[in-house]
């Protein structure tokens, strides 16, 4: 008879070992700071650490608005895997055109063609290329837009630190202020015909920053207006952070390409996409090789996608999202001047994409380990790191909520008790 040993069982310090000999001396250093805590088990809006602490999971960067391990999704994906998990690429294979079919009914009317990625910069190196094969030599991003860090993600991303070791970056890239519609203009009419704008709806790593209303809507009639190429990155903003479906549906914008990412695999697998018009799909259309990548369109993904599209449209989670975003938003508001009156600099947010701005980088590393230790996990924003986001899941139950709200009141409390220990002039 066959004996079947169980693995060893992982401890803190040993996975801390791994983490400095193979992966990162730095994410290493940052663990410690929360405490060297090991997730092992989640489900729905919570996560479980190897001790068996519970955490709301109010972070994730926007992946998780469907939660965790959501039946839905998991029932889509074993199916998939149990029967044909990777494909061959050669023949058809109809999991990835039922994908791009289900994906193709949820944006914006007139975005028909369809490349799937792995990654989020993917999605947006996918259109960037999209803008250069069609003749759109020069890009636009704005300051404090995040669009990932691999080579042409990164010269869109506005952030000198994550930049300067890996310049010189791709060429022809300019960095307008996000919200200024007449800096724009003035570029675009500079050069009109030859400009790719890519911005977000909201810009989520900026620090949760919404533009003036009607700026989007602008920003496609200016677009348009001097023929350039339209690119919205919603990789954190759609899927229904924002309450609605995407950005582009807050003030009915049709961009060339749309980007979606994170809250595509449902919480489950990492899956992205470039969304466009059969105009500016033309490139990939004419050559099916000009663009590839092996893992694009892989069924087990794709069975994902089916599955996150399923989830939102089924129990409602764009409505449900706004709904939610509304309750906290005043909450955590409220909360937030109550207690801390002179360390909180603003509260913004829409729909379940909301954030705290502190009067300092190191305040908000401190109020985010101070949720942490009262059962939440909320994240920094990498291009404003005054910034702590929280980007809860679409299926929160009213206790879900108090305890998120319950628990940022402890969180602040204790900044402020922290805060009046701390020797003066600093630590």
């Amino acid at each position: 008879m066959t004996v079947i040993q169980e693995a060893p069982v992982d401890t803190e310090e040993q996975i801390l070992g791994l983490y400095r000999a193979h992966l990162s001396k730095g994410r290493a250093t940052l663990a410690e700071l929360f405490g060297s805590h090991m997730e092992v088990e989640s489900s729905g809006a919570w996560l479980t650490t190897s001790d068996g602490e519970r955490f709301l999971n109010a972070g994730g960067y926007g992946v998780f608005i469907m939660g965790s391990r959501h039946p839905v999704v998991m029932e889509e994906v074993e199916r998939q895997l149990h029967r044909h998990p990777t494909a061959t690429r050669i023949l058809l294979e109809p999991t990835v055109a039922r994908a791009a079919e289900a994906l193709v009914s949820v944006v914006p009317r007139g975005l028909d063609r369809v490349h799937f990625a792995l990654s989020g910069a993917e999605a947006v190196e996918t259109g960037l290329k999209l803008a250069r094969a069609g003749g759109f030599k020069r890009t636009v991003s704005m300051h404090g837009g995040y669009h990932g860090k691999t080579l042409g993600a990164l010269s869109a991303t506005a952030k000198d630190v994550y930049q300067q070791p890996f310049r010189p970056l791709m060429p022809d890239f300019l960095h307008l202020p996000f919200g200024d519609a007449d800096a724009l203009e003035a570029e675009l009419s500079t050069h009109p015909g030859e400009v790719c704008v890519i911005l977000e709806p909201v810009q989520g790593e900026g620090g949760v920053i919404i533009p003036p209303k009607g700026y989007l809507k602008k920003v496609e009639e200016l677009v348009r207006s001097y023929g350039g190429f339209l690119i919205l990155d919603e990789i954190q903003t759609g899927f229904g952070r924002l309450g609605e479906w995407w950005g582009a549906d807050t003030e009915g914008i049709v961009p060339d390409v749309l980007l979606a990412g994170k809250a595509l695999g449902g919480g489950v697998l990492p899956v992205s996409a470039a969304i466009a018009g059969r105009e500016a799909f033309r490139p990939f259309d004419k050559d099916p090789y000009v663009h590839t990548a092996t893992f694009s369109g892989q069924p087990l993904l794709m069975a994902a996608v089916k599955g996150a599209i399923r989830a939102i449209e089924e129990e409602r989670l764009v409505s449900r999202a706004m709904d939610l975003g509304a309750r906290l938003l005043p909450r955590i508001a409220e909360t937030a001047h109550r207690n801390i009156p002179d360390l909180v600099v603003d509260v913004r947010g829409q729909g379940l994409l909301i954030g705290v701005e502190l009067v300092e980088a190191g305040i908000a590393g401190e109020l985010l380990i101070e949720l942490f230790n009262h059962g939440v996990v909320a994240n920094h924003s990498m291009n404003g790191s005054s910034v702590v986001r929280f980007t809860p899941p679409a299926i929160l139950t009213d206790s879900d909520v108090d305890h998120l709200i319950d628990s940022f009141d402890k969180a602040t409390r204790d900044l402020v008790r922290g805060a009046a220990r701390m020797p003066e002039g600093g630590n």
